[in-house]
Formats: C-alpha cells, sequence, structure tokens
C-alpha cells in the first residue's frame, strides 16, 4: 500500500476530458445554475474543470464570450419545439419557448440585454422569426424592426420569470409576494391614491403566464397595424 509520500504515477490517475469550446460552455452553465451569476468566473469554471483558468482562454476570448455562448447553448432547442398551426401561434410558441429557455438559466436574461445575440442559434431564431412576421403580411421594414420589440419582450419576461425562480429557492411564493403587495395596496391612503386603492384587485390580477401572453397579444396587435414606414 502506498505510503502519503509514496509518488503517484500520472498514468494510474484518471485521464481528464479534453477541454473544448462545447465542454467550458456547459460547465458554465452548471456552475449559473448551481452558484449563481456572480460566482461565475473564469477562475470557477476552470477549478471545476480541474485546469487553470489560463487554458480557458484557447477555447474563449474572456468572460462575456463565455456567457454570450452560454446565452446561445440555453437557444439550441428552441427552434424543434415550436408547434402551431398558422404563423401567429408559430410565432407565440417560439417566443414562449425562448423566455422559458432563457429563464431556465439563472440571470441568463441579463446578458442579452442591450443588444441582439448573435451566436448560431440566436441567429436562427432570429431568422424564423423574420420569416413567421413576413408570413404574417408585414412589409420588410416593420418586419426587421418589430423583432427589436420581440427580443425585449422575450428577454424582460425572462428576467422576471427568472427572478420569481430566484424568489421560490429562497422560500418566497409568488402567492405570498402578491399578497405583501395586496397589503400594501390596502393600506395606501384612498385620498392620495384613489386609483391604486380602487383598481387593487385588477392590479394584482392573473398570472404571470396570462400577463405575459397578453403582452404578447398587444404587442402583435401593434406590430400589425403600425407599418414601420
Amino acid at each position: 500500500m502506498a505510503t502519503p509520500t509514496t509518488p503517484i504515477s500520472r498514468r494510474a490517475r484518471p485521464a481528464k476530458a479534453p477541454l473544448t469550446r462545447e465542454v467550458i460552455v456547459r460547465t458554465g452553465l452548471a456552475v449559473l445554475d448551481r452558484d449563481g451569476m456572480d460566482a461565475l468566473t473564469m477562475r470557477k469554471v476552470a477549478q471545476e474543470l480541474d485546469t487553470g483558468a489560463a487554458s480557458l482562454y484557447v477555447y474563449v476570448k474572456n468572460r462575456e464570450d463565455l456567457l454570450a455562448a452560454m446565452l446561445d447553448e440555453a437557444f439550441a432547442d428552441v427552434i424543434g419545439k415550436v408547434t402551431g398551426d398558422d404563423w401567429r401561434e408559430r410565432l407565440t410558441s417560439l417566443v414562449e419557448i425562448s423566455v422559458d429557455a432563457m429563464a431556465s438559466h439563472r440571470g441568463l436574461a441579463l446578458v442579452a440585454l442591450g443588444g441582439v445575440p448573435t451566436g448560431l442559434n440566436a441567429l436562427l431564431i432570429l431568422d424564423s422569426t423574420l420569416a413567421l412576421l413576413k408570413e404574417g403580411g408585414l412589409d420588410d421594414a416593420t418586419a426587421s424592426w418589430a423583432v427589436d420589440l420581440l427580443h425585449l419582450h422575450i428577454t424582460a419576461t425572462a428576467a422576471e420569470q427568472s427572478a420569481h425562480d430566484e424568489m421560490a429557492a429562497d422560500g418566497q411564493t409568488e402567492a405570498g409576494h402578491l399578497q405583501q403587495a395586496n397589503d400594501h395596496f390596502a393600506a395606501l391612503p384612498p385620498d392620495r391614491y384613489p386609483m391604486i386603492v380602487s383598481l387593487r384587485e385588477q392590479l394584482l390580477s392573473g398570472s404571470g403566464d396570462q400577463r405575459a401572453r397578453w403582452s404578447l397579444n398587444v404587442l402583435l396587435n401593434g406590430i400589425l397595424s403600425t407599418p414601420a414606414r
């Protein structure tokens, strides 16, 4: 039996899986899901892969590049899940599946704010969105501008959904959060906030899914009736 001071041959150790960009991206997603965005560093991902941070830079430029690749990886299965009988049903499905994909990883929606994702999977979603908008009868300019609005809707909805998931992980239920808001509104002086007090029940009505579907319908109706030029 080897003593603690006995050298161990490298050949006796388990072989490391070869580093690839795909392996690094999947490991980054695992760290994000487990530990959150603040813990996602190049050093942490390298530790998970039993290597040095410098080794990762052969495959990813920096943390921002890693985050962009992680976002695109989250979109990998979106197109294959889209269903619907007409263009509007398929577009609604595409948007809602994109929201779920982005929201399924803690804080990942924030990566998409401020820019249009340009990964291969994100480009497929963009191309499909444009095709569906054109199928709906939009002109080129309106369809091209509409994708910005839909991207903002997807990102904002995913960020809100992800925040709710974080609250649930901390033991705060959606029902409890709404009850707190309801109690706060109910205690407001009606002479100063007459509309909030009178519409309190309606302000807090509807599920997150119902409100997201309504918001998307408002967007689509507005886009259809408002040509860009």
